[in-house]
């Protein structure tokens, strides 16, 4: 089989998937900085803020962090089997980052669920807005991480398409460094 000239050629000399994930990261980038950046201006202009933040729970937050960096752990070990032509080996590791990513959100139902029980809803006050925006879109790309490896894990097992295991390497963790600034400013910073 053919591959398509636009993944085979690249004017940059840099693969055209992993400029493609780089791209995609530089956006992502901008989208979390922004709520980042409007999340510390708030925050430094609402002392208040402390008080709510007290609620969070940090030993889930802690939890949390230690499962991606876990998974991230993984998705290096995927793409040292990749780099080996190991398809096999790579699959298995792109499959425990997916039951890492898995983890993460069935930790962050169980904390969304007591939270929303004790009344910190998104329209409880503007930190729970922003706890649940920047927490809950830090979610969902953590779902389209493991959604993209799944796609790609058939490949994978076959010895094809291996490169792919870098490229949703580099993005998984992109996601693992955004909690990293999620947490302490959400959970940690009282």
């Amino acid at each position: 089989m053919q591959r398509p000239i636009a993944t085979t050629r690249s004017a940059t000399g840099i693969p055209t998937g992993r400029l493609a994930v780089w791209w995609v990261i530089a956006s992502e980038i901008v989208i979390f900085g922004g709520v980042l950046g409007s999340y510390l201006m708030h925050r430094l202009g609402h002392p208040e803020w402390s008080h709510q933040s007290i609620h969070t729970n940090t030993w889930a937050g802690a939890f949390n962090t230690f499962v991606l960096l876990t998974s991230s752990l993984c998705a290096v070990l995927a793409h040292q089997a990749a780099e080996a032509k190991d398809g096999k080996k790579a699959a298995r590791f792109l499959m425990f980052t997916v039951l890492g990513g898995l983890v993460f959100l069935i930790v962050k139902s169980f904390e969304w669920s007591h939270e929303i029980h004790e009344g910190f809803t998104l329209t409880s006050n503007t930190f729970w807005s922003f706890y649940y925006t920047a927490a809950g879109l830090h979610g969902l790309h953590v779902i389209a991480g493991m959604v993209i490896m799944l796609i790609i894990m058939p490949d994978v097992m076959k010895n094809k398409e291996l490169q792919r295991v870098e490229n949703i390497g580099i993005y998984w963790h992109f996601v693992d460094i955004v909690w990293i600034f999620l947490f302490p400013l959400l959970y940690i910073a009282k």
